[in-house]
């Protein structure tokens, strides 16, 4: 299947590493525009060239801090000013955040909150009536496969994810008659930065490879997965071939998760 993006334009937040400017990447190689955001400006130019050694159409790139409203809306009017619109939001910030529960603050609570749902929603608010209007629109949050199975000390993250997943399901019902899609996709273990980051603080001398291959250990697949497949599903809810696909959550992890 030949899954196509000409004349999109895609907005997708922590752009600049990982998951996200894998997605940009794929984005750009079906024919989107593509707009990224994240915090560092450095990385961001990085991450801008790299997409821009396979892209077809325009690569912008925009600072944006995406826990401060402000800034959000800022970024939000550059793409506007770049592109001109808005068909494709990929909500992909955040991080890892976890912990016993009596350890967690208001303050790590309200930051977990902040970057994985608030940011999602605000987003979502700004890019909607423009999908509206065109009556076209894709929206992707990006999850954890422990917003459906949580376990003990994955707070924060389990439950802004679930929150995130309610968040998918109330868009996708609201919207589905101005034909915007939304779903949600649910990461299970992907080789990305934050693999990286965990076997630094590990403090472990196996290899990052072999560390790689332990963390694969216990997943049915008898792998961890790669960013390139977790962009490849995305494209394709971005796509006109999804046109019957919404208020989904979707598992990316190798079969790991309990729960369908």
């Amino acid at each position: 299947m030949n899954i196509r993006l000409d004349g999109r334009t895609a907005l997708i937040t922590g752009g600049s590493k990982g998951l996200g400017l894998a997605t940009a990447i794929r984005f750009a190689e079906a024919g989107a525009e593509v707009a990224i955001l994240a915090r560092n400006a450095e990385t961001l130019e990085t991450a801008k060239t790299a997409i821009g050694r396979v892209a077809r159409c325009g690569v912008a790139a925009f600072p944006c801090d995406v826990t401060d409203p402000v800034a959000v809306q800022r970024a939000y009017d550059s793409v506007l000013l770049a592109f001109g619109k808005v068909d494709i939001l990929v909500n992909n910030a955040g991080t890892s955040q976890t912990g016993r529960f009596e350890d967690i603050t208001d303050t790590v609570w309200q930051a977990d909150l902040d970057l994985k749902l608030l940011a999602a929603i605000r987003l979502s608010r700004l890019v909607l009536p423009q999908m509206k209007t065109r009556r076209w629109g894709r929206i992707i949050n990006v999850l954890a496969t422990a917003a459906k199975a949580p376990r003990a000390q994955s707070a924060p993250t389990s439950v802004s994810r679930a929150a995130g997943m309610a968040l998918t399901k109330v868009l996708a019902s609201e919207y589905a008659p101005d034909n915007v899609l939304v779903n949600a996709l649910l990461v299970g273990r992907i080789v990305s930065d934050q693999i990286a980051r965990r076997h630094r603080t590990a403090g472990t001398n196996i290899p990052l490879a072999a560390y790689i291959r332990e963390q694969g250990a216990g997943i049915p697949l008898g792998r961890i997965g790669e960013a390139e497949e977790f962009a490849n599903l995305a494209c394709f809810l971005a796509s006109d071939a999804a046109s019957y696909v919404t208020g989904t959550a979707i598992n990316v992890d190798g079969g790991l998760s309990p729960i369908v």
